[in-house]
């Protein structure tokens, strides 16, 4: 048995969260997964590995694999072996996940000499993130940004890309990451939904092109919902940055600054418990590598 192959794809961060709304939006950042899969001679027994953070839960993964067989109707002649390795936290709202089921979704096509489009890659991704029950929406924003970069608005519930668009180079985002770690399955998702009229807001600013004003927005609701402090993006929005909030369901938060504030935002951020992530504005598309 010779199928093996490696994909890689990057991570995101929240600008809308979707789960209120089924409407979200999200931006590439150059942090990555990647994924081997390797086909074996056991029909229907995918076997996952996570080497980056041997403690996380391989269902995602699998789910991805067993996906794509089906797809292609070869779970009966195949088995796999899958493992990923990632510069993302696990479990702090920087869409490991999407990141996770982009590149497992891509290098098991690749390595059944299989080719499939961008939005069949991220559907299949989508539907196994459903399948392994660590999302509430699907998070078809996550993926789009994980899957093409730059940001992206999408109607999750429809699965339908609204925009994308190429940001600026000049950008460096910064992540504030607690060591605590929070599933999306664990939400309160009636909290959520009750800020429905207000995250509606910030996802029109986002369809407007008004992704900053979006991402702050959104943070605030999200903290006030989820009981987060929100003071984190306030201090880095106080010391320049030009949009702070929530990442996805938390508990890491994300700043957007232009490279001139990386050290008076550090420094506010530093004030907070957590570890400081910098990353760049990701425009690349998850490949087969």
């Amino acid at each position: 048995m010779t199928g093996k192959a490696q994909a890689i794809a990057h991570g995101a961060a929240t600008i809308v969260n979707a789960i209120a709304l089924g409407k979200g939006a999200a931006l590439g950042v150059d942090l990555w997964t990647k994924a081997e899969v390797k086909l074996t001679d056991e029909p229907s027994i995918i076997k996952g590995e996570i080497t980056s953070d041997p403690e996380e839960s391989t269902a995602l993964i699998t789910k991805t694999v067993s996906r794509v067989f089906k797809h292609f109707n070869v779970e009966k002649r195949f088995g796999a072996e899958v493992k990923t390795w990632s510069n993302i936290p696990a479990a702090r709202g920087l869409k490991s996940s999407s990141a996770a089921a982009n590149a497992g979704t891509l290098a098991a096509v690749a390595a059944l000499g299989k080719t499939l489009d961008a939005s069949e890659v991220i559907r299949l991704g989508v539907d196994a993130a459903f399948d392994a029950k660590v999302t509430l929406t699907g998070a078809f924003d996550d993926a789009c940004a994980s899957y093409f970069g730059g940001a992206v608005v999408t109607d999750n519930l429809k699965r339908k890309l609204v925009k994308r668009v190429t940001l600026t180079d000049d950008l460096v985002v910064l992540f504030s990451v607690p060591s605590k770690k929070a599933y999306t399955v664990d939400s309160d998702v009636n909290r959520l939904i009750n800020a429905k009229p207000l995250v509606e807001v910030a996802y029109n600013e986002a369809v407007k092109g008004n992704f900053w004003v979006a991402l702050s927005l959104n943070g605030v609701i999200y903290s006030s919902a989820l009981g987060y402090d929100a003071s984190v993006a306030l201090d880095a929005l106080a010391a320049g940055a030009l949009a702070a909030g929530l990442c996805g369901k938390g508990p890491a938060v994300t700043a957007v600054l232009s490279k001139d504030k990386i050290d008076s935002v550090k420094k506010a951020l530093q004030r907070h418990k957590g570890e400081i992530l910098q990353a760049n504005i990701n425009h690349e598309k998850a490949k087969v590598i």
